[in-house]
């Protein structure tokens, strides 16, 4: 009997380090699982000497970024690959968290027939609008994110890649940062979540929609988190109801975690029982 296997695609300025105790919990329960890095993410990131302590911050600045030119294309051509290949030992199951989201959505436009279910925790489903549509719109309001630009390290537009400072020591940044992302956490499990992030991110999020013919076939769940101050409950919501009117015949199958937006990787058993429900 062939085994499913959960393929899991990380956020901004993540990698597939962050996936790790998840894919213990996954494990535990008997199941294959598969962290991909994204392009520019991983052991390819880029970490300037500048960026160690103690920074330098104006070296952190000018030092040039792995991630220029990387864009949404390369992320959906990157996880198509890794699919492909898994599919070849059984389903999938295609897992995103925050803007990993964007790669599913890529990848089951282009390849529906390679995947058995998407799975989106708190993640972007862009269906009306574009990611930069959705970021201004009301339902984004709340995020606690708009207070952290601070974190902002040199001039996107010349290193070609969103830098952020991670490593910043600016307690009311850290204090901002913490609710937005893990409000619910420990000061460890908040400074260690902030220790696998990586400073650069792709300034390309692309301006790919689910498409109703190919995305619109495959069956789809997605985990709101209702702790998020991150991506708001109120935008998560959104992406369901404008995925719901496009494809009214094939639903999301809608579950909801009492977590913030980190919690589900810090402290994942609890989301390990959901996804392993799925299958």
């Amino acid at each position: 009997m062939t085994a499913t296997t959960f393929v899991l695609v990380h956020g901004s300025g993540s990698n597939s380090f962050a996936w790790a105790p998840m894919q213990r919990e996954l494990a535990y329960r008997g199941h294959r699982s598969l962290a991909v890095d994204l392009p520019g993410h991983g052991f390819g990131a880029t970490f300037p000497a500048a960026y160690q302590a103690p920074q330098d911050l104006a070296a952190l600045a000018a030092a040039p970024s792995a991630m220029a030119g990387i864009g949404h294309a390369h992320n959906v051509a990157h996880v198509l690959d890794a699919v492909r290949r898994v599919r070849e030992h059984g389903p999938v199951v295609l897992v995103g968290h925050s803007r990993g989201g964007l790669t599913l959505t890529g990848v089951g436009n282009a390849a529906p027939d390679l995947v058995d279910r998407l799975v989106y925790i708190s993640a972007w489903c862009c269906v009306d609008d574009t990611p930069a549509g959705y970021q201004t719109s009301p339902e984004n309001a709340s995020s606690a994110l708009s207070g952290v630009g601070g974190l902002l390290a040199a001039n996107p537009a010349e290193i070609g890649a969103l830098r952020l400072n991670w490593r910043t020591a600016d307690p009311a940044l850290l204090a901002t940062l913490r609710e937005a992302v893990l409000a619910d956490g420990t000061d460890d499990e908040f400074h260690g979540f902030l220790n696998t992030l990586e400073p650069d991110e792709s300034l390309d999020a692309g301006e790919e929609r689910a498409q109703v013919e190919t995305w619109g076939r495959i069956p789809r769940t997605y985990v709101r988190l209702t702790a998020d101050r991150s991506i708001p409950i109120a935008l998560q919501d959104r992406f369901i109801a404008e995925a719901d009117k496009l494809t009214p015949d094939n639903l999301f199958d809608v579950r909801s975690l009492d977590a913030s937006h980190a919690a589900v990787l810090v402290r994942p058993a609890e989301t390990a029982d959901l996804l392993a429900s799925l299958i």
